[in-house]
């Protein structure tokens, strides 16, 4: 199942068009291409666009996090597509990820949940409410741990494996 087939594309089309027109209202300091990536099982929305720069990217980051941009946007989306069973997901530093209801990072338990594992870990950085790692961290059927880099996981795997 895509995202295409599952949804539709009349509303896909809807969403689309809502997020350009959106994206043009919004004033940044920079925009580059590619402000929405169309995957098999969701929508990468990006108000600066994907192609930026590393610098840019760090400059809309740093914009972000002061203007709440991402967090506004998807708001927005929230009302106005309310009850279309879409769940909105900022993750990164410069999108965030539209898919239906269901389809977020927990859809892989389904896969592994009859394999017989005792416990399953799962390392993430976005668990806040509203961050593309919260559904599977918070999980019942994971152990969560919330980590602020690579270095981090490390040093945790390492206190529980080693």
């Amino acid at each position: 199942m895509n995202i295409q087939g599952h949804l539709g594309e009349e509303l896909i089309q809807d969403l689309i068009n809502y997020c350009l027109s959106y994206i043009a209202k919004i004033k940044l300091p920079k925009k580059r291409g590619t402000f929405i990536e169309f995957r098999n099982g969701m929508l990468n929305v990006s108000p600066i666009g994907r192609s930026c720069s590393h610098e840019e990217r760090l400059e809309f980051y740093e914009l972000d996090k002061k203007e709440n941009i991402r967090q506004k946007f998807v708001t927005d989306l929230q009302k106005t597509f309310e009850g279309k069973g879409l769940t909105f997901s900022i993750g990164g530093q410069i999108s965030f990820d539209v898919f239906p209801n269901g389809w977020d990072k927990r859809y892989c338990l389904r896969l592994v949940e009859n394999d017989g594992y005792k416990t399953i870990y799962f390392f993430g950085d976005k668990t806040m409410p509203g961050g593309n790692d919260y559904e599977i961290y918070t999980d019942s059927r994971t152990v969560g741990y919330s980590v602020t880099s690579p270095e981090d996981t490390q040093r945790i795997c390492e206190k529980l494996f080693l």
